[in-house]
C-alpha cells in the first residue's frame, strides 16, 4: 500500500511531484486515467491527489467512485482551472481540500494535514474582478449541465463557439 495515489495525466508534472514527495519519504503510486485510478484505489492509499482535468474528462466524475472504493483515503483535488463552482462540487463529493496549480509539495502536504474547516482563514481583501465573476459563472453553469457545452450555451443564451472560446482561455487570477 502506498502513501499517495497521484491521479494525473500530465506526465512531466506527475513525475516531478512524485519525485518531490519521494524525497520527503512518501511512497507514490501513479494513475494516468480513471480506469487505472479505480484499480489502484482499491489498495486504499492513505492519500489521493486527483487532477480535475484527466485528458478531457472531469475528475469530479471519478470522485464518488474513489470515495466508494477507498472510503478511508483523504482526497485532495488539484487543478489548473480552479473555480468556485468546481471547488464547492469537489467538497460536496468528498474531497477534503481543493488546490489550484501550481501548488508545491508543502501546500499539498498541508492540504492533507488540514482536513477540517479553518475559521481563521483570512477573508480576501479585494472582491473578484468582473472577468473572474464571469469565469466563475460560466464554470457553475457548465457544471450544472455536466460539462455539455451545447446545453450550457443554450442556458446562457449564447453561441456555442463563443462559449468554447471563452472556456479555452485560462481563468483570470482575481
Amino acid at each position: 500500500m502506498s502513501d499517495f495515489l497521484l491521479i494525473d495525466d500530465d506526465d512531466a508534472f506527475a513525475m516531478v511531484l512524485a519525485r518531490s514527495l519521494g524525497r520527503r519519504g512518501q511512497e507514490v503510486a501513479r494513475a494516468r486515467d480513471a480506469a487505472e485510478a479505480l484499480t489502484m484505489a482499491a489498495e486504499e492509499p492513505a492519500r489521493i491527489l486527483l487532477d480535475l482535468n484527466l485528458d478531457g474528462d472531469s475528475g469530479l466524475r471519478l470522485l464518488p467512485a474513489l470515495r466508494e472504493i477507498s472510503p478511508a483515503s483523504a482526497i485532495v483535488v488539484l487543478t489548473g482551472y480552479a473555480s468556485i463552482a468546481t471547488a464547492v462540487e469537489a467538497t460536496k463529493l468528498g474531497a477534503v481540500q481543493y488546490l489550484a496549480k501550481p501548488a508545491n509539495v508543502d501546500e499539498i502536504l498541508a492540504a492533507f494535514a488540514q482536513q477540517s474547516a479553518n475559521p481563521e482563514l483570512p477573508v480576501a481583501p479585494q472582491p473578484m474582478s468582473l472577468r473572474r465573476v464571469t469565469w466563475e459563472h460560466l464554470q457553475r453553469v457548465l457544471a450544472e449541465h455536466d460539462g455539455n457545452i451545447s446545453a450550457t450555451a443554450r442556458a446562457l443564451n449564447m453561441h456555442r463557439r463563443t462559449l468554447q472560446r471563452m472556456l479555452a482561455k485560462k481563468p483570470v487570477k482575481s
